[in-house]
């Protein structure tokens, strides 16, 4: 998507993706049950496509590094070899992990704070070593983590072959193994303080004495620190964080404000959106998710509960309450109902790796708009029309009030979002494709495919531009007459930057895909 691409892909649509199953992390057994703090809660790959985090609802990052990649395969030959073949798909194994954040209590609101990590992203890698922003409601935390070369005790002071007592030698005194020294220099085994009841002192004493040292041996371990906490900047739960591309600054969103940081600062912060009315009555809408556009460092979006996105320029004022552009739809006249405002609200907003474009997610669609046209949507794509029948009872067990997250491929020609039953959809946005794919995360993800893609239909009051594309459209089932579990979901998911490969959390289960 560089610059107009999607509006004139030049040799036609591109063909629909025939997605395959590649890796598995966590996977549940038959009857296994699931513990709260194990739900992953977020997922983020870094600019690179090297590495993927995932946050979980008990405050765990866990890191996933990439294997395929040409510096881990080796010599020419095999290089030459990869040249000539198929490419890989990306593959990548567990690195690391870290508890970031701990249940905490607000006392003076009676408050308690879970420790569930609501986003993570990542920043500018330097030196080797990889950082990270993670925050739950309440607090930012900044992370580096890089690995470290393990340091041993060495070179006691006794020498071993002739410190003998009861008949035995004195292990206090060897330096060579490996089970008397663990890192940061102290020991597992705690029962000699001193000289112990072992050593026996040959005649005449010891020549020399040789005092241990700390050498730093070849082993390296992964150490997490987090280098700084923003924290007391929100009243309400924080739904958003996101970098800015110059590299310094970045902003967090809870439901009336967004403040402006700079990653050196943690005890300053600067208030740029604030919605709150002087009345708390007078309330109508809240900030749902807030990015920085991924080139302009003054742009950012931010979307509201009633459905509508704001694009605002940080050069206007410091204050930025009024925007610069508006993309909203305007709702078909006589359709409206209880839950329409409901289900406008957009649960998350994505730039496109351009900045042209941003896809939105509200509770019953997928929305492209192009940031040089607030008229309407460039395209629609229907993901759960067939649950409208259904939002009495979706608003009766809260499942209308689920939050969706949305992804775009770096290139930009297809977009794709969760539903329920563990099933993602993955739409062609290019002009002309009618492509709308069905998968389920799972390791057959084909499983409940749809067979024949429907076409996509315009809608009354669209421009030539303007597609409204659908998945499935029977009522309460899915391609294969299943019925709908609402209690499986699948929320969170990320595309990778520049390869078709897609990350997706089911409940504690980690599931990738290529194409």
């Amino acid at each position: 998507m560089n610059g107009g691409d999607v509006a004139a892909a030049p040799a036609g649509p591109p063909p629909p993706l025939d997605w395959k199953f590649s890796q598995v992390f966590g996977e549940r057994t038959a009857g296994e049950e699931v513990q709260e703090v194990d739900i992953i809660s977020a997922i983020e790959f870094d600019k690179t496509g090297d590495h993927l985090a995932t946050g979980d609802r008990g405050g765990r990052v866990v890191l996933f590094e990439r294997t395929d990649t040409k510096e881990n395969i080796g010599s020419r030959r095999e290089l030459e070899r990869m040249d000539y073949t198929v490419s890989r798909h990306p593959e990548f194994r567990y690195k690391t992990e870290f508890q970031s954040h701990e249940p905490e209590f607000d006392y003076l609101k009676s408050l308690e704070i879970e420790e569930k990590i609501n986003k993570i992203r990542w920043c500018q890698s330097s030196s080797g070593a990889l950082f990270l922003l993670s925050t739950n409601d309440k607090t930012i935390k900044f992370w580096k983590v890089q690995e470290k070369k393990v340091k041993k005790v060495s070179d006691m002071n006794i020498d071993p072959s002739r410190a003998v007592g009861n008949g035995s030698v004195a292990s206090s005194s060897v330096s060579s193994s490996p089970k008397q020294c663990v890192a940061n220099g102290s020991y597992a085994d705690r029962s000699f303080n001193c000289l112990s009841n072992d050593l026996s002192f040959p005649p005449g004493g010891f020549s020399s004495l040789r005092l241990p040292v700390v050498v730093t041996s070849n082993e390296t371990s992964l150490v997490a620190r987090c280098r700084r906490v923003y924290a007391h900047a929100h009243d309400y739960h924080i739904n958003s964080i996101s970098n800015n591309s110059d590299g310094e600054t970045f902003i967090s969103a809870d439901d009336l404000r967004i403040n402006l940081w700079n990653l050196e600062i943690s005890n300053q912060s600067f208030n740029i959106v604030d919605v709150k009315p002087a009345n708390m009555e007078d309330l109508t809408e809240v900030i749902t998710s807030a990015e920085f556009h991924p080139t302009h460092c003054n742009t950012l979006a931010y979307s509201s509960s009633k459905g509508s996105i704001r694009l605002i320029d940080l050069r206007q004022s410091a204050l930025c309450d009024s925007h610069s552009k508006l993309f909203e739809e305007q709702e078909a006249p006589g359709s409206r109902s209880f839950f329409t405002e409901i289900i406008a609200s957009i649960s998350d907003i994505k730039f496109s790796k351009d900045g042209r474009y941003i896809l939105s997610r509200d509770y019953m669609t997928l929305k492209l708009w192009d940031i040089n046209m607030d008229s309407g949507p460039v395209s629609t794509f229907q993901v759960h029309e067939y649950l409208r029948p259904k939002l009495c009872d979706l608003y009766e067990n809260d499942s209308i009030f689920d939050k969706f997250e949305c992804c775009l491929s770096g290139d930009g020609l297809r977009v794709a979002t969760g539903s329920y039953s563990n099933l993602f959809r993955v739409f062609g946005c290019a002009a002309g494709t009618t492509e709308a794919t069905t998968l389920e995360a799972s390791k057959n993800p084909m499983r409940r495919q749809v067979q024949t893609p429907a076409r996509p239909s315009r809608s009354l009051s669209s421009s030539l531009t303007r597609v409204v594309r659908r998945g499935s459209e029977s009522p309460g089932v899915d391609a294969n007459g299943n019925s709908f579990d609402f209690t499986t979901k699948l929320l969170h998911l990320a595309w990778h930057p520049t390869e078709n490969s897609i990350a997706c959390a089911a409940a504690n289960s980690l599931y990738m895909y290529y194409a």
